[in-house]
């Protein structure tokens, strides 16, 4: 009999802590409810990427001295670099440099231990294509400096949620932040 009503007890408190439970998980569904909604219609709204953001590489053919510091430094060694040798300046000279962004891992190691700071970070992530040998970007492409999102005419500009102050889960619906933000940015050059 006491096992039988031991089984009932448990039973119950078990019953409880399930209840309680499904209670705080709708407790979290409902405090997202009075929120606005995050998405971005993505062609015509941009969210502007935050200030580390890793796109492509931008790579400045002139300071490049050949020395596959960033081959090395590759966890894949992607960077192909082709030199030679000039005898008369006794210096490697560069004749191509290619990055595969279809295989890039966007690790950023080639960027930091470059030492003549010829590798940097852009914000440009649009790199989609139906062919993936357009990926491989050789010295021409890869030295394009791309339009900047906030100057980018064509499109409304979004405040990234990176951007947003802590507690303000406002969305992008607050077009006086975006307004500081960008008046901030245009300040800023």
């Amino acid at each position: 009999m006491f096992s039988m009503v031991e089984g009932f007890q448990v039973y119950g408190q078990q019953t409880i802590q399930a209840a309680k439970y499904i209670g705080q998980g709708f407790m979290v569904t409902l405090g997202h409810m009075n929120r606005l909604p995050m998405t971005v219609q993505y062609p015509y709204e941009k969210l502007i990427p935050s200030e580390r953001f890793r796109g492509r590489i931008h790579f400045e053919f002139d300071k490049c001295i050949a020395c596959e510091v960033c081959v090395r430094v590759c966890p894949i060694n992607l960077p192909i670099v082709d030199w030679k040798f000039e005898k008369s300046m006794k210096k490697k000279q560069l004749t191509s440099y290619s990055i595969d962004f279809g295989v890039c891992i966007f690790c950023g190691n080639c960027v930091e231990y470059c030492p003549t700071n010829c590798l940097s970070m852009t914000e440009e992530y649009e790199l989609s294509t139906y062919d993936r040998h357009e990926l491989n970007h050789d010295q021409i492409a890869l030295g394009r400096l791309p339009l900047s999102v906030v100057e980018d005419s064509t499109t409304k500009v979004i405040l990234g949620l990176a951007e947003l102050p802590k507690g303000t889960m406002d969305g992008h619906s607050d077009s006086k932040n975006v307004t500081n933000f960008l008046n901030h940015v245009h300040n800023q050059k």
